[in-house]
């Protein structure tokens, strides 16, 4: 079944990417689960933002997930997480959308210190309902014929958008955007190969 996990935009600076909305779809999911579940994909999001170049386009396997994420070259970035089967095509034209629809409600002198709490985008819950079935985009695919210029790069693993010698176990480790208890979830999972697990 296609599923949509989550939606996020990000501003990409310097030194890290910060989150200033995000949508989550997690009912796939035990309710013990989600909390370490959602953890676990912002901080994947943010890991494959901060990784990918401005002005650039890719689409990320890993296990059961596909991770969309465009970085246009004014440092506004949108990611989406969803299942193998959902086209990439319509997950990058949806990041196109959002990232506009963004840009018109969200004055780009907010986005370098904004933040979830301080920034009111509240448009991707519904973008996460309604397009679920990838059928509901297909106005948008007609009528943004061509993405742009910019070309979708595949990564067939989170590992081959780390920089060398980063690995994913590490960062995980590292991370002070993770809780304990996520961890542990996703050392968990990585060991059972769950449908968790993004390494």
């Amino acid at each position: 079944m296609v599923k949509l996990y989550s939606i996020s935009v990000f501003y990409k600076g310097l030194n890290e990417a910060k989150v200033l909305s995000s949508a989550y779809d997690l009912s796939s999911f035990s309710f013990f689960q989600r909390g370490s579940v959602q953890e676990f994909i912002g901080f994947a999001s943010k890991t494959i933002v901060e990784r990918t170049t401005l002005a650039s386009r890719q689409s990320v396997k890993q296990d059961v997930y596909m991770c969309h994420v465009y970085v246009r070259a004014d440092n506004l970035a949108a990611i989406i997480i969803a299942d193998h089967e959902y086209p990439q095509r319509v997950a990058h034209t949806l990041l196109t959308k959002i990232l506009d629809d963004f840009t018109q409600r969200i004055a780009s002198e907010l986005w370098p210190t904004g933040s979830e709490q301080t920034i009111s985008f509240t448009l991707l819950p519904g973008y996460l309902q309604k397009y679920q079935d990838p059928r509901q985009a297909d106005a948008l695919t007609k009528i943004q014929d061509d993405l742009d210029e910019t070309k979708i790069i595949l990564k067939n693993t989170i590992e081959a958008v780390l920089e060398r010698g980063e690995k994913l176990d590490d960062l995980v480790t590292k991370s002070e955007d993770l809780s304990n208890a996520s961890k542990a979830f996703y050392r968990t999972a990585k060991k059972t190969n769950s449908c968790c697990s993004f390494s």
